[in-house]
């Protein structure tokens, strides 16, 4: 696998670590094996190396226990679905992703799960239940919006792969805003942190500006450091690779160019919190911690890059049975 150097990006918020890490660490394999999430041997050596309890603690350092396990659980599903999205033949198989989708989707508005459900399927039941213990319905269904749209971008993927699509910069940008994974991550630093943002927040453009400009840094991030990995796989889906078939460029080219599209992010999320207006006194307490949260998550995520093994080797998934 040809490696390419990942360069240094910039960030100007300080690393965080959760009290609790210690504790994550010796809890991170209970619910994924209570689940059988791992399908063998394989699989398992591959979760242990990547360490996601490590990036659970350092983008959620400032909750609870209880509430940090159920971030940890999130991202080791979101991981372990990614995989068999990127790395398994599920990857071309558009059609399949979508009918399995729609059951996730089920399971999590509360229905029934039956022994024809998958494992994955099982362990989405347990967090919907967990979750409401911490946090009201209301929420909860802004939360499946997000997940909705992660969902969305897997299925756009594979169909991309289907046809043999590139899409060019434009494109998939907007395409990687949705299997970035963002759109879960960041509302769980509302549960997290046991934050109220109010419909009215929402609503505001700033608050939406928040949201995409770290989805970019979260997604451009992770292409710049999973670059070779994916080409050995023949994933175009990266924003490096875009880069260097778009402007006819080379990979390292298109590196340096997708590390200043980063940089340049970084900064347009500084100056736009410059110039966020009060909402209130109570709402500002509010929006204060969630921009806290955001900062633990874009520096918290690049600190994990330098621990985990996840991007380092190349290992095809067989197809669980579905």
């Amino acid at each position: 696998m040809e490696r390419l150097i990942s360069p240094a990006l910039y960030c100007p918020f300080s690393s965080q670590i959760n009290k609790n890490i210690d504790s994550l660490e010796e809890y991170s394999l209970e619910w994924v094996l209570g689940f059988n999430l791992l399908a063998n041997e394989s699989s398992y050596q591959r979760f242990c190396k990547s360490k996601f309890f490590l990036i659970a603690a350092t983008t959620y350092p400032y909750c609870n226990f209880q509430e940090l396990k159920i971030a940890n659980d999130w991202l080791s599903w979101l991981f372990i679905w990614d995989d068999q999205c990127d790395l398994s033949d599920l990857k071309t198989k558009p059609e399949l992703l979508k009918g399995i989708h729609k059951r996730f989707i089920e399971i999590l508005n509360g229905a029934e799960v039956t022994s024809h459900d998958i494992p994955l399927s099982r362990a989405l039941s347990n967090l919907r239940a967990r979750m409401l213990e911490k946090a009201s319905l209301k929420w909860l269904n802004y939360f499946i919006c997000g997940f909705e749209k992660y969902l969305y971008g897997c299925f756009e993927e594979a169909n991309n792969r289907v046809d043999g699509i590139v899409p060019d910069t434009e494109t998939y940008i907007a395409m990687r805003r949705l299997s970035a994974g963002a759109d879960v991550a960041l509302p769980l630093i509302e549960l997290c942190d046991q934050l109220i943002i109010p419909d009215f927040l929402r609503k505001q453009d700033i608050f939406n500006q928040l949201n995409e400009i770290t989805n970019n840094l979260l997604g451009w991030s992770n292409d710049i450091f999973s670059l070779s990995r994916e080409l050995a796989t023949g994933h175009v889906h990266n924003l490096v690779f875009v880069l260097h078939r778009q402007h006819k460029i080379s990979l390292e080219e298109a590196m340096k160019l997708a590390t200043k599209m980063h940089d340049h992010e970084i900064q347009k999320l500084v100056d736009l919190e410059a110039s966020i207006p009060s909402f209130g006194e109570e709402i500002d307490a509010e929006l204060a911690k969630y921009i806290l949260g955001i900062h633990a998550w874009i520096r918290g995520n690049l600190d994990w890059y330098s621990f985990t093994a996840r991007y380092k080797t190349v290992e095809m998934l067989e197809l669980a049975k579905y």
